[in-house]
């Protein structure tokens, strides 16, 4: 074993002997070298017996000068790290009328001595004081359990003290390398308080982790692969959590409701065509809101003629509900008009939030609107969509249906008749009768809600609405999908700001998935196990991949039919096409060979958009070769979007959005990363790395510093832009879990009466302020 030489702290006899520390706060930590070295040695040889292979930087610092009072911290932080112990900041001394400092002291984290008792005995005092003046209220507060923090001072003597010399610069003057406890193993020194920082760079890569979706230990486990091990990377995971918690308590420091605001006057000043509305109550607090930007305006003009709005999630702590308007575009897939949370589900909601919708789609109206059962919507929908075709959910109907079925639950044949009913009958006779043979036969006659439902036939019989483009949609379905894809992290404690992050990350992710495929439909074709000539290879030209897939569909089919001419007047040709040996599935065909109009019985296409097999099968055998320019919907064909992505690239260029820093700093920081490794076993290299840093460092801190002033000012703008928002308060708390009281019997019942009387007329003297509502566009009497 060898034992540690205290012979170098002889240096510090002469110096101490001539220096007057009298006017310093520090002087407990002062020590008599020549009175106390038995004793120094003693305790240190005890504590300190290390193994031969074990290295320890014993030398002194005492003499050296740094520029700042930063880089002497940073040297003493390097020393602790060799010897083993933790350093911390200890008294200042300042020059006179200035902010200049003059002299500083760093220590060891074991200086000095644990409070014990004190905060305690200032409670009792504060506590007996007043006594007197408790109330009931105060004697019911819970007692916080007090916090049992171990001891970790031992009045260690260990420290560097750093005074500014003639020259501008700081200079240690004095160094004591004796320590009164054990040292830290040398496998351990990372997890010391001073040398676990979260550096402005950690905190940044951390947040952007947060924004992309990662949840703590997902971004925490990424940060240790990368440094290449959890002593590399500088901070603990109890740091991170923390630091990942503060993130998320930031944003809503100021109320959870006024968070959202402030993102969405922000998104306003973003973006130009940025559109929303809320509504508060009476006292305000938040009951209403709704919110699209450019790109769903831009989307409902294209693909707005068939909308989708489902109001069946509640996902959030204050229970509003989550009011999403959803279509689908030329690729089929989810596409996002806007979204709204709602306070109820009464008509005068549902009436402000159409008529918010429409006014900020610009007051166009869509073709067909699906929803859920419900009467207050309905009536809503009639009042400001008057010329839209309301259509029901088939989802919920058959859901709902299920419930009033009772012992016809298990009559398999029930339930086909029904479904048949619901979607499987191509015309209304074929429907007419279905319906009626299965009341019959099932005794339905005194069916209340049976006879309720066959008299809204006209919103959910397919069979009666296939004169109105509906994009061949049976059901708001697909708007649950968008509530599944918005709460795959959402719950009944989830924030309206944590939700509007999730909103805005699924928006990110649908929008992605559309490049993706505008992308491959611009670079490619389909192909086909069919011959691609005629209208298929007309098809795959104009359409994008998957509703060529559906046009392929309908062209094998149109193969395998048989086809009858009927008559023919003149340039009019009248045509009956079936299925092989099926003449249920007969359809009545008229064609126009000289502007190639051509009309089916089955209007498939008046309902989709797409023609159907049967009038396929007569252009086909008439040799025609391209789809007639008549029924082509630009909806569904590749260049659905050309000229908005036309605008949005152009825009992108104009205002400089268009860069590739990112790939660059994840490319040098996997080269400086792999010169690390290189460079770390020689002594040369590493001075060779450390000098390069310091020298980039100071240089681009000189280059960054005119831009941070300038970032300042743009800062200090957006806050007087952001103070001059509206301030708003968090809707109610809704109770989720468990009952709140025990039920009421029939004497709690006439108990209450009175005081629902009294409540009556305290809450029409405390409603006296009117609900208000604010967001763009807002006229200024309503402000």
């Amino acid at each position: 074993m060898e034992i540690i030489d205290l012979n170098l702290l002889d240096f510090t006899t002469d110096f101490m002997e001539n220096q007057n520390f009298e006017h310093l706060e520090t002087d407990n930590f002062q020590i008599d070298v020549e009175e106390n070295r038995p004793q120094l040695a003693t305790t240190f040889n005890n504590n300190l017996e290390i193994e031969d292979d074990q290295q320890i930087d014993n030398q002194s610092n005492f003499a050296i000068t740094r520029a700042t009072l930063d880089e002497i911290y940073d040297l003493y932080c390097q020393h602790a790290f060799l010897v083993g112990f933790s350093v911390r900041k200890s008294t200042v001394r300042v020059k006179q009328g200035t902010d200049i400092i003059t002299e500083k002291q760093f220590v060891c984290s074991a200086a000095g001595k644990t409070n014990h008792g004190k905060k305690e005995k200032k409670e009792k005092n504060s506590q007996t004081t007043t006594k007197e003046s408790t109330t009931e209220e105060s004697t019911k507060k819970k007692t916080r359990r007090k916090r049992r923090v171990a001891i970790t001072r031992t009045e260690c003597c260990a420290l560097i003290r750093a005074k500014l010399n003639n020259q501008g610069k700081y200079e240690i003057i004095h160094h004591s390398l004796a320590h009164n406890h054990p040292l830290t193993r040398q496998q351990w020194n990372h997890l010391h308080r001073s040398e676990r920082t979260m550096t402005r760079e950690k905190a940044g890569l951390i947040e952007t982790m947060q924004e992309s979706g990662l949840r703590p230990m997902e971004s925490y486990r990424y940060m240790i692969t990368e440094a290449g091990g959890e002593d590399c990377i500088g901070h603990t995971i109890r740091d991170h959590l923390n630091y990942c918690n503060r993130l998320k308590m930031k944003p809503i420091e100021g109320g959870d409701a006024q968070a959202v605001i402030d993102k969405l006057y922000q998104n306003m000043s973003d973006d130009m065509e940025f559109f929303f509305r809320v509504r508060v109550d009476g006292y305000g607090r938040v009951s209403s809101i709704f919110w699209r930007d450019s790109m769903m305006k831009e989307d409902y003009n294209i693909y707005g003629d068939v909308t989708i709005f489902d109001t069946t999630y509640r996902t959030n702590r204050y229970n509003l509900i989550c009011a999403p308007f959803t279509g689908i575009n030329n690729h089929w897939n989810n596409i996002m008009f806007g979204c709204a949370f709602l306070g109820d589900e009464k008509m005068e909601s549902f009436v402000w939030l159409f008529e918010t919708f429409k006014k900020a789609m610009g007051d166009k109206c869509p073709t067909t609107i699906f929803t859920d059962q419900d009467t207050a919507m309905t009536k809503a929908i009639e009042k400001v969509f008057p010329q839209t075709r309301h259509r029901l959910c088939l989802w919920h109907l058959h859901q709902n249906a299920v419930g009033r079925f009772g012992a016809l639950k298990k009559d398999a044949s029930f339930k086909d008749a029904f479904q048949k009913c619901l979607s499987g009958c191509s015309s209304e006779e074929e429907f007419e009768k279905t319906w009626h043979q299965m009341i019959t036969k099932y005794n339905l006659e005194k069916s209340k809600w049976f006879s309720r439902l066959y008299a809204l036939k006209e919103k959910w019989a397919t069979a009666l609405s296939k004169d109105f483009f509906s994009a061949g949609i049976l059901s708001s379905q697909r708007s649950e999908s968008t509530n599944n894809a918005l709460g795959f992290r959402a719950c009944k404690t989830t924030s309206l700001n944590e939700f509007f992050a999730i909103y805005e990350a699924t928006i990110k992710r649908w929008r992605s998935i559309e490049e993706s495929n505008e992308f491959i439909c611009s670079k490619s074709i389909p192909r086909s196990n069919l011959p691609m000539c005629g209208l298929l290879k007309h098809a795959a030209e104009v359409y994008t991949h998957t509703l060529f897939r559906h046009f392929e569909q309908e062209f094998e089919a149109s193969m395998t039919s048989e086809v009858t001419k009927c008559s023919v007047i003149g340039n009019i040709l009248l045509y009956e096409v079936r299925i092989e040996d099926n003449n249920n599935t007969t359809e009545q065909v008229t064609y126009i060979q000289n502007d190639e109009t051509i009309t089916c019985t089955c209007k498939c296409f008046e309902e989709t958009g797409l023609l159907c097999y049967h009038a396929i099968r007569i252009l086909h055998g008439n040799s025609v070769k391209r789809i007639p320019e008549k029924y082509i919907l630009s909806r569904w064909t590749k260049f659905a979007k050309k000229e908005v992505w036309d605008k949005v690239e152009a825009e992108k260029k104009e205002q400089g959005i268009i860069n590739n820093y990112t790939p660059w700093r994840l490319h040098m920081a996997r080269k400086f990363y792999n010169l690390i490794l290189k460079s770390h076993t020689n002594e040369q290299a590493r001075k060779i790395m450390e000098d390069s840093y310091t020298t980039n460092l100071l240089a681009i801190d000189a280059l960054l510093s005119v831009e941070s002033t300038e970032q300042i000012e743009e800062d200090m703008e957006q806050e007087n832009s952001e103070s001059s928002t509206t301030t708003v308060l968090d809707p109610a708390r809704s109770k989720t879990k468990g009952r709140n009281k025990r039920k009421k019997g029939h004497y709690d019942k006439h108990k209450n009466k009175k005081k629902k009387k009294k409540s009556i007329t305290t809450t029409t003297t405390n409603n006296s302020k009117k609900p208000r509502e604010f967001g763009a566009n807002t006229p200024k009497h309503l402000l």
